[in-house]
């Protein structure tokens, strides 16, 4: 799915270019603030619906052998990340950027890309599932397209 997003971002982009060099400098800056806002309450609002962004559901937690005390793990996961302290949505310049920042951007890294990481410093080795927490759906594009039209439409 990575490089068909890929590839649906850069058509984006290269629709989008032309009509953005019609905007002054300071509203172009303006416009990818608005946007990257946006992209980050919807991906915050995706992660709590524990979706990936194809609409498919996020892999659950491994299940216990034990029963753990507490109820952590009937609880959705990622529920502090997806704060604003810590998945951030930056406008500037010319781009908007959605990512997250800190010591959570590798927990992140390691469940976007289901990566091979240690579960404590100390603890064992776990091979994370593939969720991805970071993404774009064909209604995030539908989204940034209306907010580019709109601002054209309100700038000419």
């Amino acid at each position: 799915m990575g490089r068909r997003v890929s590839s649906d971002l850069d058509a984006l982009e290269d629709w989008a270019a032309p009509l953005l060099e019609r905007l002054q400098p300071g509203e172009r800056k303006k416009l990818a603030r608005d946007i990257a806002r946006e992209l980050r309450k919807r991906q915050a609002a995706r992660i709590k619906r524990q979706k990936n962004p194809d609409g498919s559901p996020f892999e659950p937690r491994k299940p216990q052998a034990r029963a753990q005390s507490g109820s952590i793990r009937r609880k959705a996961m990622f529920t502090k990340i997806r704060q604003a302290k810590f998945l951030k949505g930056r406008g500037q310049g010319d781009a908007a950027t959605v990512g997250f920042s800190g010591r959570v951007a590798r927990i992140a890294r390691a469940h976007q890309r289901g990566l091979r990481e240690k579960v404590d410093r100390s603890g064992p080795w776990y091979d994370y599932p593939e969720r991805e927490l970071i993404g774009y759906s064909d209604d995030d594009r539908a989204v940034i397209r209306d907010m580019i039209l709109d601002r054209l439409g309100s700038e000419l």
